[in-house]
């Protein structure tokens, strides 16, 4: 088998002898009259009957004598085609089949018929490559598995694993169902900003840029919240964004640095009826995606059927940690106990962060079916009402299932002195070195002066939601182009 250096260099060959001929294999235009799918559905109308026009990438090449069987791939099926010598005269057949090699796209008319084998097939009757290969797929294109190749180069990917094609077409079906009942719900669907002078809506570090006209520096956004808030207090009643967003951390199964989320608020609700509405969500999803409310997820079998347990965020650390975190209520007693049941403390880490650190190593990865975790600390949660009677803890909830986050819910706080206050308080652990902390937003904290009614707001992780319902242990499955180190 020759290198595939040698394999493109007799490519060029074969490209130089179609360009001598007067051939032109990069048209602009072609005519295609079918899709190979359409070709096999409708076969018995159109054999004999029509001559249709099929477009496709070749897939594989058999040649016997005067006859050459191969098959082309459009993005709806794949059908053999027949060159045989007899129908496109000598010299013709000859020149393709000297010219013609897997990767490349052809342009076929012919008539339909059925091989002795009963495999639908289309005489060909004219052929023209329409995009000459200049390099062969790899050696085991039909079984790429080289998860580097894979990821950094997924035109490859696609092309040889089929099934990797199928999990973005349901990706987009999980997308375009969210939209479509978040849409039968009367939300209005609204687009903020991706450059933003402050970073805020969740915990994480940003990602920093430079505009040079104005000479300021903007981050790009970690989350669309505080905006989408801006408009519940200007009027709208209901909105969502489906966007992308940027958090400058660390790479691993859940966590890309680019990720896509759908982020939606509803006036005059609370975070009780975000529950509720998220089932209703997952069912309308799961019914309308999967067929089924019951999923296998790397080998367990996940009920989505609702009410969904729910545990507090106290609770939840009790049962799996075997830890009462509101008998450590300052952080020195926190640290100690942290470090005795194992986990690594940075001096930057605050009580809250502290908190988080255990509840995702020990807590977490234990939730398989969906469960709503509730009622979070005050500390992890600086854009959540406190709950009545209780200030320690936060209206918020996360809905969990197969060992990951999915989505991030409160009531939302319209105060704007206690939204204030929190902000400073995060402002504080800023500067003892958390960079992961909320920014004080001077011009959120007016618009909030101005009146903001109660309101429930959540965020979903797409990534994350189509890695579930596709059986896709790491989100870099479910992402196009995931975020890789460059080779040097």
């Amino acid at each position: 088998m020759p290198r595939i250096s040698d394999q493109s260099q007799i490519r060029k060959i074969k490209l130089k002898k179609l360009l001598n001929s007067g051939f032109n294999p990069y048209p602009a235009r072609v005519k295609r009259t079918y899709t190979c799918e359409q070709a096999l559905v409708e076969f018995d109308k159109l054999k004999e009957k029509i001559n249709p026009t099929l477009v496709g990438r070749v897939r594989s090449i058999r040649l016997h004598g005067g006859s050459c069987f191969l098959h082309i791939e459009d993005g709806t099926a794949k059908i053999q085609i027949y060159l045989k010598k007899d129908k496109l005269g000598n010299k013709n057949y000859r020149f393709l089949t000297d010219t013609i090699d897997i990767g490349d796209f052809l342009e076929v008319t012919g008539q339909l018929f059925l091989t002795k084998k009963g495999e639908k097939t289309l005489l060909a009757k004219n052929v023209n490559i329409i995009s000459k290969s200049l390099t062969p797929l790899p050696e085991k294109w039909h079984g790429l598995s080289d998860v580097e190749i894979r990821y950094r180069q997924r035109y490859l990917d696609l092309i040889a694993n089929p099934e990797i094609k199928a999990i973005f077409q349901k990706r987009s079906l999980i997308i375009k169902t969210i939209r479509e009942f978040l849409d039968s719900e009367d939300f209005i669907e609204v687009d903020t900003p991706i450059l933003q002078s402050l970073p805020g809506g969740a915990l994480a570090k940003p990602f920093k840029t430079h505009h040079e006209t104005l000479n300021i520096d903007l981050y790009l956004r970690i989350a669309p919240e505080l905006y989408l808030k801006r408009l519940i207090i200007g009027g709208f009643e209901r909105v969502y964004e489906i966007g992308r967003c940027f958090r400058n951390e660390g790479i691993d199964r859940d966590h890309n640095p680019e990720f896509t989320q759908v982020e939606f608020y509803a006036a005059y609700q609370d975070y009780k009826w975000m529950m509720h509405f998220v089932e209703k969500l997952m069912v309308y999803l799961l019914e309308k995606v999967n067929k089924n409310l019951m999923i296998e997820y790397q080998g367990n079998q996940i009920d989505f059927t609702p009410p969904y347990p729910r545990l507090t965020f106290r609770e939840a650390i009790k049962k799996y940690v075997k830890v009462d975190i509101d008998e450590y209520s300052d952080r020195e007693s926190l640290v100690k106990k942290a470090k005795e049941i194992g986990l690594k403390i940075d001096k930057t880490f605050g009580r809250g962060k502290i908190l988080d650190q255990i509840y995702k190593e020990w807590v977490r990865p234990e939730i398989i079916n969906p469960t709503f975790i509730t009622d979070y600390p005050i500390e992890l949660s600086p854009l959540a009402k406190k709950k009545d009677g209780n200030d320690k803890y936060t209206e918020r909830f996360q809905l969990l299932a197969g060992g990951a986050e999915l989505t991030n819910a409160f009531s939302e706080i319209n105060n704007p002195i206690d939204q204030k206050v929190r902000f400073e308080a995060q402002e504080k652990l800023r500067k003892a070195g958390d960079e992961e902390t909320q920014r004080i937003d001077e011009d959120f904290l007016k618009a909030l002066e101005y009146g903001m009614p109660p309101t429930a707001g959540i965020g979903i992780g797409i990534d994350r939601l189509v890695a579930l319902l596709t059986n896709s242990h790491n989100i870099k499955e479910v992402i196009l182009f995931p975020t890789l180190k460059p080779k040097k």
